[in-house]
């Protein structure tokens, strides 16, 4: 599968939560059907590429079914194809019911976009921006040559691993063979965008909706980062993909190679027409975070995590992270025989460095639990599992440094997990974008306190209608809004 920049990075703080558990649990539904956009051509499936296609599907809330947008990416692709170097090459696009902000490609043309990208973008050239993009990685063949790459990264490993008994000198080996495959793989998205806008511009979209696109998917970025300390572009260094700001002015070199800026179609309207309604952030039968507060209304439950802590609900489990990234948290789903006290689940070695006499049989709102300490090199951990019905759900809180307010917010924090009201699940609807036409006296502020469910509205009304920090709403332009 070719990775793609398009996907907002990780929290650090969130890595290392996750990397102090041995097993991974989820509490999401099994993933509906594929609901496939039409294949523009015929494409050739495979065993590997089947079995690809429903992790995929698992990892990414299954299928979204909109027949307005199916028909505008249709019509896309069918350009875009007819405009490259190779119109016999088959594509078949499929929506992803997710709100997280990706697009990516399988070797045989079958490519991927999720509903938070095509949320976030604003016209349609924005969006054949990446489509295009993703259509390249096919057409060089980047996951067959990335295969081979890796191939031989891993025979050099093997064979400085086998042949050498200087620690130092292995190390060194191994950070040049990860750095050739990093700088490999930013190359191949430098190509991926190059040839991505000649096929834009060739079918005539503007060519500059990549650079916009990107810079919008930045902003995006920050925006979920929100006040923590942590540069969410710090990985870049060592990712798959470049910085995005070389990446945008990477496409605006590319773009001016073939047209002048405004001068291709954006095609704005057509686009917000076929998005308008389309749900927006996480769909509620897989759980969603409304501010401090996770509810799942399908399993029945919530809680709150404390006003310093920034939520986000991944494929695996909830994520919490304060805003100046000394504490975190996480909460999922296990498999705990029904015959095991919760007690000694905490006890059975699925964490390193529990300290079995901090263990205690604890009862939370009427529900049994368990709850211990662990501690780790940099990190200071308190640990809850919980039975609700017949699963069992995990707390895990991490700090820099343990102290009264960590293990308040700890406590608070599973303390508030409790059964959903009926009342409650009937009300849980999805957040969706409305479009709007800008009316005489409307300005950012007011249109953006007409938003719901979102924080800092003014700030992600912006970067949902592409306007940087001074720019103001235009009478009788169509805009975004998030509304319940």
């Amino acid at each position: 599968m070719s990775r793609s920049l398009w996907a907002a990075p990780v929290l650090l703080c969130a890595a290392l939560v996750l990397a102090a558990c041995g097993d991974m649990g989820r509490f999401q539904a099994a993933a509906p059907a594929a609901t496939p956009v039409k294949p523009n051509r015929t494409v050739v499936q495979t065993p590997a590429a089947e079995r690809e296609h429903e992790r995929i599907l698992a990892s990414y809330g299954g299928a979204y079914d909109d027949p307005k947008l199916e028909g505008l990416i249709t019509k896309t692709v069918d350009r875009l194809v007819a405009a490259s170097d190779r119109p016999d090459q088959g594509y078949k696009v499929t929506i992803l019911n997710s709100g997280a902000v990706n697009a990516f490609a399988l070797p045989t043309g079958q490519l991927y976009v999720t509903r938070g990208l095509i949320a976030l973008a604003s016209d349609t050239s924005e969006l054949s921006s990446v489509l295009s993009h993703e259509m390249a990685h096919v057409l060089a063949k980047h996951a067959a040559i990335r295969e081979d790459q890796a191939r031989q990264a891993a025979i050099v490993t093997r064979v400085v691993t086998d042949m050498s008994n200087d620690p130092d000198l292995t190390a060194l080996a191994l950070a040049k063979t990860k750095l050739t495959m990093a700088s490999f793989s930013r190359a191949q998205e430098f190509e991926a965008d190059g040839i991505g806008v000649s096929i834009s511009a060739r079918a005539h979209f503007d060519p500059y909706g990549a650079a916009r696109f990107l810079t919008s998917m930045e902003r995006n970025a920050e925006l979920k980062a929100g006040k923590t300390s942590i540069d969410p572009r710090a990985q870049d260094f060592l990712s798959s993909h470049p910085a995005t700001p070389e990446r945008v002015q990477n496409a605006q070199n590319s773009a001016r190679q073939y047209v002048s800026p405004e001068s291709g179609e954006r095609d704005r309207e057509t686009y917000l027409t076929a998005i308008d309604n389309i749900v927006y952030g996480e769909d509620p039968s897989e759980g969603f975070v409304r501010g401090h507060r996770f509810l799942h209304p399908k399993l029945g439950f919530t809680f709150t995590a404390p006003d310093n802590f920034t939520l986000d609900n991944t494929a695996q489990a909830v994520i919490g992270v304060r805003e100046a990234g000394t504490q975190a948290m996480r909460f999922d789903v296990v498999r705990v025989p029904a015959e095991q006290s919760l007690g000694e689940y905490l006890n059975s070695g699925w964490m390193e460095g529990v300290e079995k006499s901090s263990t205690e049989d604890v009862t939370i709102n009427g529900f049994p639990a368990a709850s211990a300490s662990a501690h780790g090199d940099q990190w200071q951990f308190r640990v809850y599992a919980l039975r609700f019905g017949t699963d069992v759900y995990r707390f895990i809180f991490a700090t820099r440094q343990k102290s009264t307010e960590s293990e308040r917010n700890a406590r608070e924090t599973v303390n508030s997990f409790r059964r959903l009201t009926l009342e409650e699940i009937q009300a849980a609807r999805p957040l969706r974008i409305k479009v709007i036409t800008v009316q005489p006296g409307d300005t950012v502020e007011s249109l953006s306190h007409r938003m719901a469910g979102v924080d800092r509205p003014a700030e992600r009304f912006r970067v949902l209608n592409g306007l940087d920090s001074h720019a103001q709403v235009k009478v009788r332009d169509l805009v975004k809004i998030v509304v319940d």
